[in-house]
């Protein structure tokens, strides 16, 4: 993985679905939530759109979270919140899994910022890896 990735993508050996469900699963594993699942293609399709099928999950992990609330200076983080995962279908019809590296976003922020930060990138990682292998 290049580190210095902003935005990290890498291919799933399985279907969206599957992919979007193993993910939740390792997710829970680690202890995190699931509070939502965005379906887009389902979304545009009732906008009379057409696309590939494409699923945004949303979790989130309260060590993390609670540490960014809690105080007034760090909630400017939380428009980083929930942690997302992206699982889609490209041309090529593999399936494809894209997440953001937070912690090349956390220069600036407050210690207490940046140590929640890494930790919840370190884990969405983690997860990530657990499902579509290393990379």
């Amino acid at each position: 993985m290049n580190t210095n990735q902003i935005i990290i993508e890498h291919v799933s050996p399985f279907d969206v679905t599957t992919t979007v469900e193993k993910l939740i699963a390792a997710a829970a594993l680690k202890e995190w939530q699931n509070p939502a699942t965005h379906n887009l293609q389902q979304s545009l399709a009732k906008a009379g759109k057409t696309v590939r099928p494409v699923q945004v999950i949303e979790i989130c992990k309260p060590e993390y979270s609670g540490k960014m609330l809690e105080k007034s200076d760090e909630r400017i983080v939380s428009v980083m919140m929930p942690c997302r995962i992206s699982v889609y279908e490209k041309e090529d019809g593999k399936t494809y899994v894209a997440l953001l590296n937070m912690s090349e976003m956390i220069s600036g922020l407050s210690p207490i910022a940046v140590e929640a930060i890494s930790g919840a990138t370190k884990e969405s990682l983690e997860i990530v890896k657990s499902i579509i292998g290393p990379f």
